[in-house]
């Protein structure tokens, strides 16, 4: 399966679906993890600069109920990206939490308090989408 393919955005929006593997952090790190998907719905466009691609994820009632690929993130709630560099580090184990905080995946549209109100869901979301293939 190829990365920024239609098969791996499928794979990714199972596993962003299922949500992130629960260990090594406190019950009440899941618990607001669990009250911050609850009812979320937005759509995230993830690119990758230099293929001028986004793989794009809808979320509607804290479910990921679509995921595709496309050079145009569209009317995308939030718009993230970073180089392939990025990409490779954070799918080779890279921390996600640092790769957004240290602006290696940058939000580069939608508002900014919203999107950060939900980071932790956000940063869990993404280390899910690292593990797939």
């Amino acid at each position: 399966m190829g990365f920024f393919t239609d098969e791996w955005a499928e794979a990714v929006r199972v596993a962003v679906d299922a949500g992130p593997e629960q260990d090594g952090k406190l019950p009440s790190y899941w618990q607001w993890i669990d009250r911050a998907r609850e009812g979320y719905t937005a759509t995230w466009a993830l690119g990758v600069r230099e293929m001028g691609a986004y793989l794009v994820l809808a979320w509607e009632g804290g479910k990921c109920v679509d995921a595709r690929i496309t050079t145009d993130p569209g009317a995308a709630d939030y718009v993230l990206a970073a180089s392939e560099a990025t990409w490779r580090e954070l799918r080779e184990g890279a921390d996600p939490g640092r790769v957004v905080m240290y602006r290696g995946l940058r939000l580069e549209r939608g508002n900014v308090l919203a999107f950060f109100r939900v980071i932790y869901f956000f940063v869990e979301s993404l280390a899910a989408l690292a593990r797939v293939p």
